[in-house]
């Protein structure tokens, strides 16, 4: 007898090609993990689309990111890291590429300065209909709660990845901020208590992100991250976190 693939949206994930410029990062160098490589790795579920993230070891190169999202089709978009100066050609030609978002990496850099983040965001958003990401410590977040509420759409990765930031998450969430239920092996908490209460905080915030292939994380991805969610929330409550939010945010042009 079949066994029903549970569904998901992959709301952040790499890809790490060969043959595409790769940045050390903090004495980092990633391995390579491939289309195929993600693929096979989450062939246990109905994966219908996500979002690939650029990474710090990516800094500004576009290629493999345009390339990926031409193989990986319908359903995938794409997060990259451009600086403030960039054209609105570019922007707009990124877009036609499926690319929807700007990512702030405030944790490895490679990415814009946060005080560019309040202009960019606006402008991408103007021009594009783009969100801004932020790769951030959420103990970090108190300077930026007053800006952040203020941008036109905004997601933090990684649950926060810190205990003490989550109640500046929880407040962010409230007013609207999506946040990442990804990065499970990252955080110093329990991330089904995380999970759970920004569920309640927002039932629209959290969008699950498998984080493929988990570089430097103490540990990496598990199905078990998924069966988390859906212990912790049940339906139709994980079904929001795992696709419908994430295809909401990303998807919705489409």
């Amino acid at each position: 007898m079949s066994t029903v693939k549970t569904t998901v949206f992959d709301s952040h994930f790499h890809i790490i090609a060969p043959g595409y410029p790769i940045y050390p990062n903090q004495g980092f160098t990633p391995n390579s993990f491939t289309i195929n490589d993600y693929l096979s790795s989450l062939k246990e579920f109905n994966l219908v689309g996500g979002a690939v993230v650029s990474g710090s070891f990516q800094k500004q190169d576009q290629t493999y990111l345009k390339d990926a999202l031409n193989i990986l089709g319908k359903g995938f978009v794409g997060v990259t890291q451009i600086l403030s100066d960039s054209s609105d050609e570019t922007i707009l030609a990124l877009n036609n590429q499926g690319v929807r978002a700007v990512r702030f990496n405030l944790k490895r850099g490679g990415s814009e300065d946060i005080t560019k983040i309040k202009s960019f965001s606006q402008r991408v958003y103007d021009l594009a209909s783009w969100h801004v990401e932020l790769y951030v410590d959420a103990a970090r977040l108190e300077p930026l709660m007053t800006t952040l509420v203020t941008l036109p759409r905004v997601s933090i990765d990684h649950l926060g990845l810190s205990s003490s930031g989550l109640k500046y998450l929880l407040s962010l969430a409230e007013k609207g901020v999506k946040v990442k239920a990804s990065g499970f092996g990252r955080v110093d908490f329990d991330p089904a208590v995380a999970i759970n209460n920004l569920y309640q905080a927002n039932s629209d915030c959290l969008m699950f992100g498998s984080d493929l292939p988990s570089t430097r994380a103490p540990r990496p991805f598990c199905n078990e991250d998924v069966t988390l969610i859906k212990d912790t929330l049940g339906e139709p409550g994980a079904s929001k976190v795992l696709w419908k939010n994430a295809q909401a945010l990303y998807l919705r042009r489409q």
